[in-house]
């Protein structure tokens, strides 16, 4: 059953993924997808269950037809596949038991040879004179964040190059998009806290807080000066156009952030198409980049994309599940922060349906007093977080299923791995 034919309300669609999601474990698919990919190679590409339409680079999806097709471009016209890329597939992937032999690699372990210098090659490229500016901008590139972004890219880029018949080490456009990438990544970050009047990042005080808000956004603004100076070097005109969208759909979905929407369709839908600009974008073109400099398949862009694309809102909505179940001292940052700040994400959504008392709350953006509060046990008394769990989980099945059709390779396993770590962090 494809997407287009699902009747009802959208909440009631996202509810029958994350039922089945329930009886069908990441373990269980990750362990087929391993078993298989021995007899992976590159010629299953022309057997694929789908095709890339036109325009994927700038448009994340078309959505379900009952539901507006043409919502993110009204001008364009969709066929039926495209629908796939911004929600999952219904139609689930074999998790059948299957023996494998092969362990899955770490791929923090894997990555640590590439990322090594990444925190010194981003400072010189910041490299002022002024000494506060250089502080400013020196500030979160402290070599102590995840770096989740590169180390995704680095390890797309090299199972890219092996599947492509090349030696897996990194091209030098490739090093530079895993930098650009965290660049991107760390600007959005300032800019975000002084939209949010956000005091806390990482677990120490934010730009904003510490040398005030119009330093903070010069800073960030500098930030992604150098990130384009950067990405303009590497001499590859799809590159750049790929990348400057990110640029476009932060900003989109931080506008899109700071509205609500009062039919309960359309806002679970707006959430979504939100997560994928302020979060899921940023990798998945950061992962088509790195295929464009080694291979011209369209195919395999595909692939890439796809991949960053479903884990990126895997990775959003786990952290939206954390912001109920985490406490400051994990997520270096305020829990509930996201109600406090009136946004709605994935368990206050799932919630409204056992407590329709939150649409109201959602609407007035929890601005009454004790709104935050009730909202809070709401969620908690609801199966919210379960559900946000479950559809994170879906959208990893579908990150393995894509990045299972590359040849196989350590950097290819490392990233099915990686799916299963984004659904079991904690911070």
């Amino acid at each position: 059953m494809v997407l287009e034919n699902m009747a009802g309300p959208w909440w009631r669609l996202c509810r029958r993924w994350t039922a089945t999601c329930a009886s069908t474990g990441l373990s269980e698919t990750v362990c087929h997808f391993n078993a298989r990919s021995v007899s992976s190679s590159a010629s299953s590409l022309g057997r694929a269950s789908w095709s890339s339409g036109p325009g994927n680079q700038r448009q994340p999806s078309a959505l379900p037809t009952q539901m507006n097709q043409n919502l993110l471009n009204p001008t364009s016209s969709f066929t039926r596949h495209e629908s796939r890329l911004l929600y999952p597939t219904l139609q689930f992937c074999s998790c059948r038991a299957a023996h494998s032999d092969a362990k899955l690699k770490d791929p923090f372990t894997l990555a640590q040879k590439d990322l090594t210098s990444l925190y010194d090659d981003i400072k010189k490229e910041l490299f002022v004179s002024k000494e506060e500016l250089k502080s400013l901008c020196d500030y979160y590139f402290d070599g102590k964040g995840k770096a989740i972004r590169p180390m995704i890219v680095v390890l797309m880029a090299r199972a890219l190059n092996i599947h492509s018949n090349k030696a897996g080490d990194l091209l030098p456009g490739q090093r530079a998009v895993a930098m650009i990438s965290e660049m991107i990544h760390t600007a959005s970050l300032v800019h975000d806290d002084v939209i949010d009047g956000s005091d806390k990042r990482r677990g120490k005080r934010t730009v904003n807080d510490v040398w005030g808000e119009r330093k903070a956004i010069l800073a960030g603004d500098f930030i992604l000066s150098a990130a384009s100076m950067a990405l303009a070097r590497i001499g590859n005109n799809t590159v750049v156009k790929v990348l400057s969208q990110v640029i476009e759909d932060l900003v989109r979905g931080e506008f899109m952030q700071l509205g609500s929407k009062e039919n309960e369709d359309e806002r679970f839908k707006h959430y979504l198409e939100k997560t994928f600009k302020k979060t899921a974008s940023l990798i998945a073109n950061s992962c088509k980049a790195v295929s464009i400099l080694v291979n011209s398949d369209p195919e395999v862009h595909e692939i890439a994309y796809q991949y960053g694309k479903n884990v990126g809102i895997a990775f959003q909505l786990v952290d939206d599940v954390l912001d109920f179940t985490s406490g400051a001292n994990q997520l270096g940052k305020p829990s509930a922060a996201d109600l406090k700040l009136g946004l709605a994400t994935g368990p206050v959504l799932f919630a409204c349906q056992q407590f329709p008392e939150l649409h109201a709350m959602i609407m007035r953006r929890f601005s009454s007093n004790g709104d935050v509060d009730r909202a809070w046990q709401y969620v908690l008394q609801s199966d919210g977080v379960q559900q946000t769990n479950y559809l994170a989980q879906r959208y990893c099945q579908e990150a393995i299923r894509q990045i299972s059709r590359l040849r196989p390779s350590p950097e290819r396993d490392a990233l099915i791995r990686l799916t299963e770590i984004v659904l079991t962090r904690n911070k």
